[in-house]
């Protein structure tokens, strides 16, 4: 039987357009239960469902997830191996539910690396989710924040932009996020206090929230508390406050 939900009080509350969240700590959940670490992998994917809910219900209209990245081909075979089976699943069992509620999914990272089955089911879902408006969900999906950088160097190099033409923004056109804002607020669970290679040029003036919580464990509550955490905080952008 699901838990009914409490409600929280959002008055006042200033809602951030674009949340990120590095979603750490499913090994370490898996293993305080005596459980093997793809359990923890599934708990926290079926979690995710939580969170975009939530997001929804709140007001938050851009989440970005680090689901995989670069340097996580490094893992054991067996667990990478669980992983892509895990991410073929929520696309097999997912993606319906997710348009229907207006999700728009945009992926973050470089697909040239994947299996082909894979692929295919990441742009399929791309393309039926593309007009959806209510909530646009970044999955950052063999995605590292270093070769985002260098792939949009050398896009640009391959276009001939010359030194006089960059500019921020024009840099920024050429990241995986490009047509975005950048994120207001970076979360990561588990306790730990790096950015880990995410978002590393975008979120250069995030407010960043550390949730003592495994990403399994983290849910509407507890996003609410990041939200409430994040209102407290002052963004002065290199600035001095107001007198």
């Amino acid at each position: 039987m699901s838990r009914q939900k409490q409600p929280l009080d959002l008055t006042d509350v200033s809602i951030p357009t674009h949340v990120a969240i590095i979603m750490d700590g499913n090994g370490r959940w898996a293993r305080k239960r005596g459980l093997p670490r793809q359990a923890g992998h599934r708990a926290g994917v079926e979690n995710l469902r939580r969170v975009i809910d939530a997001c929804v219900e709140f007001g938050i209209k851009i989440l970005t997830i680090y689901a995989f990245s670069t340097e996580n081909w490094g893992r054991p075979e067996s667990e990478v191996r669980g992983l892509m089976r895990i991410f073929r699943r929520v696309l097999d069992q997912e993606l319906d539910e997710l348009h229907a509620q207006g999700v728009c999914l945009h992926h973050l990272g470089d697909l040239s690396g994947v299996a082909t089955d894979l692929q295919k089911k990441v742009l399929h879902a791309l393309d039926l989710t593309k007009d959806n408006d209510r909530l646009i969900l970044n999955v950052a999906f063999n995605y590292g924040g270093r070769a985002e950088i260098l792939h949009a160097v050398q896009k640009m190099l391959a276009d001939d932009i010359s030194p006089d033409e960059l500019t921020e923004e024009l840099f920024s056109s050429y990241l995986f996020t490009h047509g975005l804002p950048d994120p207001d607020l970076v979360i990561r669970t588990s306790g730990e206090l790096r950015v880990s290679n995410f978002l590393i040029w975008q979120a250069a003036y995030a407010e960043f929230y550390g949730a003592p919580e495994y990403w399994p464990d983290f849910g509407r509550e507890e996003l609410y508390d990041a939200l409430k955490a994040y209102n407290r905080r002052e963004r002065r952008y290199g600035l001095l406050s107001e007198p």
